[in-house]
């Protein structure tokens, strides 16, 4: 005979728990909202507004710089490819969600790396969150974010940023902890303060590991806004979502392989540029 234990009210804690901060800070997140959506449109209409082959250029000249020829040529290739296919404006909505959902998720993850490099407490803290974060289904988090901010591109970008901000922030702290001890101590030894030890020594040699960490919350960023599309963001996700709904197997082909190109230049466009800078750097220093 089974023994059936008392059901922990886990739900109804966590329905509550969240009542009670959309009614304290309820106010304060529509302005932000509002704010947030005035930037996600402007910029998204100063892109669609320019002639779509000079933001190919702009994008292939960053690649070039990134990488040279070759990326400069797959990326303008890829993007006419995208234009081809009449996706264009679609790729750009998804783009600029992704750059400023990556951008708010370095600009927070960052700090808070470095901070936990810099004490084991405020990690121990942050741990269980960030285990939370990366574990999570990606789905659960558009449940809370609709509570907060309805429909649209502010609660996509806001679920976007919980999911892909923990590689920033692990990163940071990996990259800041593996500064070989001597260096530390030398610096120390000739009188280096925290915030010139930590700006001088321990951030440039951690780079490799930021960057890392900057990528993988760019392509994580990627992933979510697809996802997030089921909440109104658009872009090629609801492409993606529109041809699941019709069973329309070539048009889920063609956003899907829309999204594996933007996938690829902006992964190989942050490498690169990850590669080139230290690759500077390590030409100074010899």
């Amino acid at each position: 005979m089974d023994i059936l234990l008392p059901k922990i009210p886990l739900a109804e804690w966590i329905d509550r728990a969240v009542n009670a901060i959309y009614n304290s800070i309820g106010p304060a997140l529509g302005s932000i909202s509002d704010v947030m959506h005035s930037a996600v449109t402007s910029i998204t209409d100063a892109l669609a507004y320019l002639p779509w082959w000079i933001v190919v250029v702009i994008i292939a000249a960053i690649a070039y710089r990134a990488g040279r020829w070759r990326l400069s040529l797959g990326t303008a290739i890829g993007l006419i490819f995208i234009y081809d296919l009449r996706l264009w404006d679609h790729m750009i909505t998804t783009l600029v969600l992704v750059i400023l959902s990556a951008l708010i998720s370095v600009v927070i993850g960052l700090p808070l790396g470095i901070w936990g490099a810099r004490s084991d407490r405020v990690y121990q803290i942050l741990s269980p969150f960030l285990d939370l974060m990366q574990t999570m289904p990606a789905f659960v988090y558009l449940v809370p974010v609709l509570i907060f901010f309805n429909i649209g591109v502010v609660p996509a970008i806001f679920a976007t940023v919980i999911f892909a901000m923990p590689p920033a922030i692990r990163l940071a702290r990996l990259g800041i902890l593996q500064v070989p001890t001597e260096m530390v101590e030398a610096a120390r030894a000739f009188g280096a303060n925290d915030r010139r030890l930590l700006w001088k020594i321990q951030i440039p040699l951690a780079m490799p590991s930021i960057k890392a960490g900057i990528n993988q919350t760019l392509m994580l960023s990627l992933s979510m806004v697809v996802i997030a599309s089921m909440i109104g963001a658009g872009g090629l996700g609801a492409d993606v979502m529109a041809a699941l709904e019709t069973i329309d197997v070539g048009k889920g082909f063609e956003a899907g392989l829309s999204i594996v190109i933007l996938a690829m230049i902006l992964d190989r466009i942050s490498q690169k540029m990850g590669r080139n800078s230290l690759n500077k750097r390590s030409g100074r220093n010899a």
